[in-house]
């Protein structure tokens, strides 16, 4: 293995996307560190505890990796984008001007992307705005406000800043998904989870609960195991291939299979899900009303109405990528196009009947599965007195992102004839 991982250095195509990729995630952690301008870095420090980790802003923070705490330049994070994706795709289904774009390739979904994005700006606009008076109700122990005396200048300002700094990270993760290796976006998320990982082990050490002390690393390693077991799996559909004559060529027939895996969705419902489960307590910690608070205190991440929601969502977003990713019809239309067929089942719209079938079948387990792993860590340690986040949704983000880079890696090392990543 080592040998193979020096193989992946030694090719400079590939040397070079690595090295652009960690350019871009380090340049993306660095954003986190610098402040807002208007901002009083001394008196963020004094209102820490409004962002512990059971609490919305806590969960906020998690997926902006610190950000949000400092109310730093990338403070949005990239979840104003998830937001507008999530938006767009579902409008894809109701307006049949969108579903139009969709079918026309990748003309059209370049005019899709080009509407998330001025979704996005926006979107992060209006959350900017909303941080901004949200963090000027936060008192310091000193009792100085963290972006003092609130004027139009200053408030334009920083809203301006904040709303850029997504924009930037936006077109930061295009740039790794086009110039680097993996989808920029979830390598974003990755980071941003991954950068609490320190912090999170001191705290899961110096717990006073002994049973979340000890339970802890059995349940995070029994995740681990159920992600990577389930995401590895997959269906396997033989196709066979009759001979054909191209031109004066005759080409001979083959036997192959078609994979379908049990979770073709990957992470991105969790993360949509998680997205859309955030957005209520958000609105009740930006209100700032006893009823808005105890409305995002009921909506809380680990209270049972946020575990129930979260799942509910990842179910039907799991459903719906999968549609969106995998068209029976299609699939069939390309077997009969090139001469495939599955043994014991026609051609045309058997086939697709079939594979529809299939998938549906493999569709619900794989729904299941994400909607446990994201719940049931979070309902165990949620028995236990420790004020922890560390949850199934950001395991399976980590573990999953982690897998889907590994894999575009081993393709880019296989398309150089050289050995696999991983044997």
């Amino acid at each position: 293995m080592l040998q193979t991982i020096a193989n992946s250095f030694a090719i400079p195509e590939i040397r070079k996307k690595l090295a652009f990729t960690a350019a871009m995630l380090a340049l993306y952690r660095l954003g986190a560190y610098i402040p807002s301008p208007g901002v009083d870095a001394d008196a963020i420090k004094d209102i820490s505890s409004n962002f512990a980790g059971s609490n919305i802003l806590g969960f906020l923070n998690l997926f902006s990796g610190g950000s949000l705490s400092r109310l730093s330049l990338f403070a949005l994070g990239i979840m104003p984008y998830i937001t507008a994706s999530i938006i767009l795709q579902l409008l894809t289904v109701v307006l049949p001007s969108l579903e139009r774009l969709q079918k026309e390739g990748e003309v059209g979904q370049q005019k899709i992307t080009q509407y998330t994005r001025y979704l996005t700006v926006f979107l992060a606009f209006g959350q900017s705005l909303g941080y901004v008076f949200l963090f000027q109700s936060f008192q310091s122990q000193a009792g100085s406000s963290v972006v003092g005396e609130l004027t139009f200048t200053k408030l334009f300002l920083i809203v301006i800043c904040l709303t850029a700094g997504c924009v930037l990270l936006m077109w930061m993760g295009e740039l790794i998904t086009q110039h680097g290796i993996g989808n920029g976006i979830s390598l974003m998320i990755f980071a941003s989870i991954a950068s609490s990982i320190l912090p999170g082990i001191q705290k899961w050490w110096t717990n006073p609960d002994q049973v979340f002390v000890v339970l802890m690393p059995f349940i995070a390693l029994a995740v681990i195991v159920a992600i990577v077991f389930v995401q590895e799996g997959q269906r396997r559909i033989p196709v066979q291939y009759a001979k054909r004559v191209v031109g004066r060529k005759m080409t001979s027939g083959g036997s192959t299979y078609l994979p379908l895996r049990v979770n073709m969705a990957g992470v991105i419902p969790v993360i949509f899900a998680a997205s859309i489960m955030a957005f209520p307590p958000t609105v009740g910690q930006l209100l700032n009303t006893p009823a808005a608070l105890d409305f995002a205190a009921f909506f809380s991440p680990n209270s049972w109405a946020y575990v129930a929601g979260e799942v509910f969502f990842i179910i039907i977003f799991t459903y719906f990528y999968t549609a969106v990713t995998f068209n029976p019809v299609d699939q069939a239309d390309n077997l009969k196009k090139y001469g495939g067929f599955i043994p014991g089942v026609r051609p045309g719209r058997p086939t697709a009947e079939y594979l529809d079938r299939i998938l549906s079948r493999l569709t619900l387990p794989g729904a299941l599965y994400l909607g446990a792993v994201a719940a049931l860590p979070t309902i165990l340690i949620s028995q236990t007195s420790a004020n922890f986040f560390f949850g199934g949704t950001s395991i399976l983000i980590v573990v999953g992102v982690a897998l889907d880079t590994v894999k575009q890696l081993e393709a880019q090392l296989m398309m150089r004839n050289y050995e696999g990543f991983l044997k």
